[in-house]
């Protein structure tokens, strides 16, 4: 019979009442193709590949669990250049502690909230969602800009007619007492 740190849990939930008596589980949550499918739709990605989250729960105090896991991904995303498919593998650690002292206010939309010291910490309810934090984990994972290798942020400039237009050269704080200081130069 296999103790509890050998048992790989399979399912997208654990209830706190399988943890009893444990002090360890293991868990790995793969999504199959049409899983991946609404992900990606949800986060808005072109495709996603591949999806896993692979880790164990271990008890840490007498009420708390502490997740650790690896999540693995390789997402496409369209490249804001471009809009070309770009292709990204993920790879990062992931961790949480689930605690009955983990408590949050109401966010209210638009409004302004003070983020906890202890970016880890998440209330313990009768469940822990594994599935809502892989896909939390993949959300906070993504490059927010991808961008194909091969391609450059190009820049745009536009003025009235008959104006001459500002360059990025032109918007720098000194610039208008460097030129300045290079007539003065020029005059002596």
């Amino acid at each position: 019979m296999a103790n509890a740190s050998e048992q790989m849990h399979k399912s997208d939930t654990i209830r706190l009442a399988q943890l009893r008596g444990k002090d360890e589980i293991g868990f790995e949550i793969v999504p199959d193709a049409e899983a991946r499918k609404r992900i990606a739709d949800d986060l808005g990605l072109l495709e996603l590949r591949k999806l896993r989250l692979r880790g164990h729960l271990a008890t840490e105090g007498r009420t708390d669990w502490r997740l650790s896991a690896e999540l693995g991904a390789t997402v496409v995303q369209p490249c804001v250049v471009t809009l070309d498919p770009v292709t990204t593998r993920i790879d990062e650690p992931v961790a949480r502690l689930f605690t009955p002292d983990a408590t949050f206010e109401d966010v209210v939309p638009g409004e302004e909230m003070e983020m906890p010291e202890d970016d880890t910490l998440e209330p313990l309810g009768h469940e822990i969602d594994l599935r809502r934090v892989m896909i939390e984990a993949l959300s906070l994972a993504l490059p927010p800009w991808p961008r194909r290798d091969d391609v450059e942020l190009g820049q745009m400039t536009a003025a009235a007619e008959g104006a001459e237009p500002l360059t990025d050269e032109d918007t720098k704080p000194f610039a208008g007492l460097k030129a300045l200081r290079d007539r003065l130069d020029s005059d002596d």
